[in-house]
Parts: C-alpha cells; structure tokens; sequence
C-alpha cells in the first residue's frame, strides 16, 4: 500500500503536466482541465498490485535448474531463489580433490541464480514493461 500512495501522491504533485506532454497519456486516469482521477488511478495501481502478487505466487511455484561440470553437479531453486535440490554425481566426488567439487558447486549455483533471474524477468517484465524502474514516474 505504501507504494500506491507514493504513487498517487507523485501523480497529485505533477498534476500541472506542461502542454508538450502528449494529453493523450493522462486521458485515462484525468478529468478534463487536467486533474488526475484518483479513483482510476487507485483503481489502476490495486490491478497492478493484484498481478504483481498473482506473478510472485507463480514464480513461488516455478523451478529452475542451473548444471556444471556436463551435469556432475546440478542446483535446483524456486523462483524466488530458495534452493530445493542440490544432486552430486558420484563421479564428481574425489577425496583428493575436493577444490573441484567445490569449484562445481558454486558454477551450478550461479547457473540455478542465472536461470532464476530470467525466469523472474520472463514473469515480471510484462507487468512492469514500460514502466521503468519507477513505474515511469519521475523520481520514483
């Protein structure tokens, strides 16, 4: 909720948007003569809310999984980071070279991160595409 008022309460501040500023943009969320619709604007932002929640429900329930070494060490995680798995081919562990086996671990662990990070932009990036950062509002 903290982020809907930010939102609405930067909107409110840039109401008096210059003329070369395409109207067009705001018809949906202002009255004529400008003014902002606030119960559009809360309207939009409780939607954006609801999809964002419904995408991280999704990504909770989604796996990936990250490899090293031709598959002898493998990294599975959530999509939202948690690790689930991790599966060591016996041919992977040497007594005599445990460095190896450590090095493997970490390279399937960035792999699982990597995945992770896309799966998470394949899921999120259509919600906040266009938006930027901060929703597309100047200093947020």
């Amino acid at each position: 909720m903290d982020l809907l008022v930010r939102v609405v309460n930067h909107l409110v501040d840039d109401a008096d948007v210059p003329a070369r500023v395409a109207p067009s943009a705001y018809a949906r969320v202002m009255f004529p003569g400008g003014q902002p619709d606030m119960a559009r604007l809360l309207e939009q932002a409780q939607q954006m809310q609801q999809q964002l929640a419904a995408a991280q429900e999704q990504l909770a329930q989604e796996e990936v999984t990250g490899t090293a070494g031709g598959n002898l060490v493998s990294v599975t995680m959530t999509g939202q980071g948690e690790v689930t798995a991790v599966t060591i081919a016996p041919a992977a562990v040497d007594p005599d070279d445990v460095e190896s086996l450590q090095d493997l671990i970490v390279a399937a662990f960035r792999d699982a991160s990597r995945a992770v990070s896309e799966l998470t932009a394949s899921r999120m990036g259509p919600l906040a595409g266009g938006l930027g950062g901060g929703l597309g509002l100047p200093g947020l």
